[in-house]
Formats: structure tokens, sequence, C-alpha cells
């Protein structure tokens, strides 16, 4: 009897083991770049940069060809990222000021919370831009809510924006390092008394503003906005990439014997672009590219940090970016003048702020070694879609309206995505039914002649074949009627009463 009892506790024992390496609890690292246009990796089709680190998640996971955030603009695909609801449902859901409230509601599930009910730590480092407390924000005292209110046990963030103040770091509601006696005040309306801005004080600047960027200097870098104050606190733009990857590796060595969520949101290679000096002429771009480098060698220095803490086996990422590409976003850094024949949108057309396919057509990888086998997927994936993946993944029953469960097909196991997808750019929204965009008629300059970007606007409609059109060059709206039809019902099916003011359709 003795015997059998003994070995019933080994068979248990080793079950429990087992479980504590369960595959379908492995730790989610979310990498989340900022304004990564889908020509700017090289596994994408990059000539003129070179990605080694973001080519290997790409060459041995599943990269997408028609992977999508749900916006053409950073806060709005944050929020979906988060939610897994589309951001033209909560109106805030905008660029914002760096002194915006928070706009993911505090009772909302988020893909935090779900992971943390399935028994995840979860912690956010990096970029945030989805807004803090409740519009009157006291920076020296705890700031709230914010992440760890949707879900997050750490945080440790900027409040909105590199070119945005307040240029300090936040940990868990406080700002990091703080001294009380030199407290912080902001406002996105006027300066204070004595500060220098890019506006008046050109002589402190070591980058010149283009457009915008023309309040508070902080390390010769006009910002957006006025700050006085937390002169102990304000972080370095330089090591900004190397103190955000700290932070990062010391997580996961804290958390490697638990399964963890990391959404580790980047700030490159969105403006100011301040590549450590290690990366200066890392490429023949400028500033732009060199930070592009900067941030795959983040990525390379994440997977060795994994690799070290032998998590690499039980650990899923998905490596993605929040919108487009755009070169000139409000300085003068050479990202135009040395962009020479780099296509930062690669065969796409427009950009951020775009509705054309630039606008929301980014790179997109999972990763998993050891469950992923390498594989090219034309599959139509959305950030939206992570939402109900991951929780089928890790076992939970919550899902959100409007996240598919693709699970296989992130997996690699299915070719079946999308059918159709409504994409955001500002406001304006489109569809994507099949291989088939329609943009609406909308008001407004076809192009943002500060960016140099093609927006899609017009005043008439739009519909593109991407099957056979994926530069969006010949607009099928007129010699495809019954198409477009078909595609503007669908389209006020899905807006409904909120797209009421869409234009009637005249055939000529």
């Amino acid at each position: 009897m003795k015997k059998y009892t003994f070995l019933f506790i080994v068979f248990i024992a080793l079950n429990l083991v087992g479980c504590a390496k369960d595959p379908q609890n492995p730790n989610i690292i979310i990498i989340y770049t900022d304004d990564l246009g889908y020509g700017d990796v090289s596994a994408y089709g990059a000539t003129e940069i070179s990605t080694p680190n973001m080519d290997f998640l790409a060459n041995h996971g599943v990269q997408f060809s028609q992977g999508y955030a749900s916006s053409a603009t950073c806060t709005p695909s944050r929020y979906a990222l988060l939610t897994g609801t589309y951001p033209w449902k909560e109106k805030r859901a905008r660029i914002l000021p760096g002194t915006a409230p928070l706009i993911i509601d505090t009772a909302q599930i988020t893909l935090p919370k779900m992971l943390k009910n399935q028994g995840y730590e979860t912690a956010v480092i990096g970029k945030w831009h989805l807004g803090l407390g409740t519009g009157q924000v006291d920076w020296n005292s705890h700031i709230s809510p914010g992440p760890n209110e949707i879900g997050f046990d750490h945080a440790y963030i900027m409040a909105a924006t590199q070119d945005r103040v307040p240029t300090v770091y936040i940990e868990n509601g406080y700002v990091d390092g703080l001294d009380p006696s030199d407290p912080i005040e902001i406002s996105y309306k006027r300066n204070y008394e004595g500060q220098a801005t890019g506006k008046n004080n050109p002589e402190l600047l070591s980058m010149m503003w283009h457009h915008g960027h023309n309040g508070t200097i902080v390390n010769g870098v006009p910002r957006i906005g006025f700050m006085k104050g937390g002169e102990s606190a304000k972080w370095s733009d330089i090591d900004m990439a190397d103190h955000f990857l700290n932070k990062v590796k010391k997580y996961i060595k804290s958390k490697k014997d638990k399964p963890f969520f990391l959404y580790y949101g980047m700030q490159q290679p969105h403006v100011p672009r301040t590549p450590h000096p290690r990366f200066v002429g890392a490429t023949s771009l400028g500033p732009r590219g060199d930070v592009i480098a900067e941030a795959d060698w983040c990525v390379g220095e994440l997977m060795k940090t994994l690799h070290e803490e032998g998590l690499m086996e039980n650990t899923l990422i998905v490596f993605s970016s929040d919108n487009g590409p755009v070169l000139n976003d409000g300085y003068y850094d050479d990202a135009v003048e040395k962009n020479g024949s780099h296509t930062a949108a690669g065969v796409l057309r427009g950009g951020k702020y775009s509705l054309f396919e630039a606008g929301t057509r980014v790179p997109f990888i999972t990763y998993w070694k050891g469950k992923i086998q390498p594989k090219k997927s034309d599959a139509l994936v959305s950030q939206l879609d992570l939402f109900s993946s991951l929780a089928r993944l890790t076992g939970s029953d919550l899902r959100a309206d409007d996240s598919l469960d693709l699970l296989d097909t992130f997996m690699g196991n299915s070719d079946l995505g999308r059918k159709e997808l409504i994409l955001e750019a500002t406001t304006r929204t489109a569809l994507r039914s099949g291989d088939w965009v329609m943009i609406p008629p909308y008001i407004g300059p076809a192009k943002l002649k500060a960016v140099n970007i093609e927006i899609g606007n017009s005043n008439n409609y739009q519909l593109y074949d991407l099957s056979q059109d994926i530069s969006q060059q010949v607009n099928l709206a007129k010699s495809k009627p019954e198409k477009l039809n078909e595609m503007i019902l669908r389209f006020k099916e899905i807006r409904g009463e909120d797209y009421k003011k869409i234009k009637k359709l005249e055939l000529k």
C-alpha cells in the first residue's frame, strides 16, 4: 500500500511541475513602437536600413503582411489595443495633450485586467498617452487614476509623448525623482513668467522646431506645452531608450518565476529623435534612421535577457507599431533631407494621419520559440484582435465586442483572418472589406502640408482593390458602382447612427 501511495504522490508532483510550465500561460510581451512604418523594417523590404533583431522575430515567427493598427494616430491605437474596442466609439480617443484625463474607464475590462484574472503579473513600461487623472492633475502628489487603475500592477511611464510636457517619468502614480521643494506646474494654454520657449529663445535650442513644437525648452529641445519646476525629475532624452530598456530588463528578471504580461511602449522613432551617442551615425538616414537602429538594438537586448533567464520557450512576443510613418513631424532633424531612397511606407500610400494604407498597415509579428513556426501570412488581422485571442490562449471566457478570436492565426496554425475592418485617421473612418477599401468623401486638404503626407481626403468616394493595386493609385469608385454601393451600405451598418451624415451616393 505504501508503494502505491508513494507512486501516487510522485504522479501528482510531476503533474504540478507540468502545470507550472503550462504552455497556455506563457509570458506575454507586446513591443509597441511609435510611428514605425511598414517599410522601416528590413524584413518588410527596407534596403537602406538594417533591423536584424526585428527581422529575427519576423523570420522565426509569423510575419503578417496585412496587420493593422486601429488608427493612423497613437492614442486611438493604444486605446484599441488595451480594450479590444474601436476607438471611434470613444470620442475622447484622440491625440491627447499631456494634461488630458484618463480616457479608459476604470470599470472597463482591459487586456491587463483580463490577464490579471488569469493569474498574470502585469506591467506597462514606456509611452502611455492615454491620459492621467480626472483633468486636474497635481503632478506633485499621487496621480490617479492611471495605468494601475485599469489593470497594471506596475507602471513606469511617460505621461504622453517625448515632444510634450511633462518631461518626467512616472512610477505607479508618482513622478520619479521629484524634489518637493521644486514643484511641477504644467499648462497647455499659457507660459510661466521667466520660462524660455522655443518661439522666443531660439538661441537656446539644440534642435529647431518646424511647426507646433515651440513651447518650453528641455535639454535644448522645444516641446508642446509649458512646464515649470521639477528640474531634478526631468528626463535625459538621449538616455531614454536605455532608461526604459533597463526597467524592462529588471522587470523580466524579477518576474521570471511567474507568468507576466509586459506592455513595452517604445518611444522610437517618434519625434524628437534623440539617439544615444552610441547610435549617432548608425545609419545614413540621420536621426530618424539612427533611432530605428537604436530601437532594433533594444529589441535584441530584450531577447538576450529572455534567453539569459531561460524564458524564451515560454514567452509569446507581439511586435507592432501604433501607426504609420512620418518624416517631418515638428522639428528640423534632417529626416527629409537624409532620407535618400528609403521609403518608410514601403509600397503603401500615405503615412501617419492618413486613411490610405500606410496610415494603419504596419509591421506586425508574433513570435514564440518552439511554439510558432516561421511563416509569412497574408491574413487580415488587427491589434484589436489581441484581446480576444490572448483571452482564449490563457483560458479566459472574456471577449471584447470588436476583437476577434484569431489565436490560431496568430499562432501560425490558420490562414483565416478578418473579413472586414474599420480604419481610422483623426476622426475620419473608412472600410476595409476583403481586398477592397472604401474611403468616404471628406472635406479638407488632400495633403497635410506640414508633414507632406496624403491623408485620404477627397470630395468624392474612393474605392481601391488592394489585390491588384496595393499602392492605391486607381480609384474604381465610378467603374465599380455595385461594389461601391455594397461597401457604403456595410460601412453605414457598422457605423450606425454615428455616421448618419455620410453623403448619398450619386452615380453618374
